[in-house]
């Protein structure tokens, strides 16, 4: 029987381009991340982030994915969950999460801080901003310190209506302009002032908007 040969992978560069302003603010995300995981509990390990259902444990698992498994893995997973990107993602955290130990999942992200990985269509942007947006899941609920707030900025510049969409947020009739870096979005009449990372929580459905906003 002819074995059935594994489609190839594209090639990409092997570290990031340090040319790339993005791309060094998500090296930095990612080392500022992987230190502060360092000095967490057990308890801390396991206790539950904002995305529902997962513990910090599983975020963890989900952002280093890319780095462990192979885009075939990847696909050949989506597949199976019939096309449910989110089926797969809670399917294969809770998979990894039972195998790997806490020192494991840091390593995954430590040793990764400058891999090349962007999601399929977001670009460097859309790499940086699934760190600060999952490192948020983390650090909010457990008090620990936040991004800075220009390193935000580019996670806003970078929501257009497609990652709106994505998270169901609409701006009709509202401007959301950031308190202490230069950032709005929407162009309404009611504006809602907040530090960078509150918009970046609101607009991503971590936290409601203020009441009126």
């Amino acid at each position: 029987m002819r074995q059935r040969r594994r489609p190839p992978e594209t090639a990409v560069p092997r570290q990031l381009d340090t040319t790339d302003p993005i791309a060094r603010e998500t090296a930095a995300e990612r080392l500022r991340l992987a230190d502060l995981y360092a000095a967490l509990s057990p308890d801390q390990w396991a206790a539950p982030s904002l995305c529902a259902g997962w513990r910090v444990r599983e975020v963890v698992a989900h952002v280093t994915l890319p780095y462990r498994h192979s885009a075939f893995r990847v696909l050949r997973g989506i597949a199976a969950a019939r096309g449910d990107f989110h089926r797969f993602s809670d399917r294969i955290a809770r998979t990894d999460t039972a195998r790997l130990s806490d020192a494991e999942l840091l390593a995954a992200l430590r040793d990764n801080v400058a891999h090349p990985w962007r999601p399929p269509g977001g670009g460097q942007a859309g790499a940086l901003s699934h760190d600060v947006i999952h490192g948020l899941d983390v650090t909010d609920p457990l008090g620990l310190p936040r991004p800075p707030a220009d390193r935000v900025r580019h996670v806003l510049d970078a929501a257009g209506p497609r990652a709106l969409a994505h998270f169901g947020t609409d701006l009709a009739g509202v401007c959301l302009v950031a308190t202490d870096t230069d950032v709005s979005l929407g162009a309404g009449p009611q504006v809602v002032e907040l530090p960078a990372v509150d918009l970046l929580l609101r607009i991503t459905g971590r936290a409601p908007f203020p009441e009126g906003g």
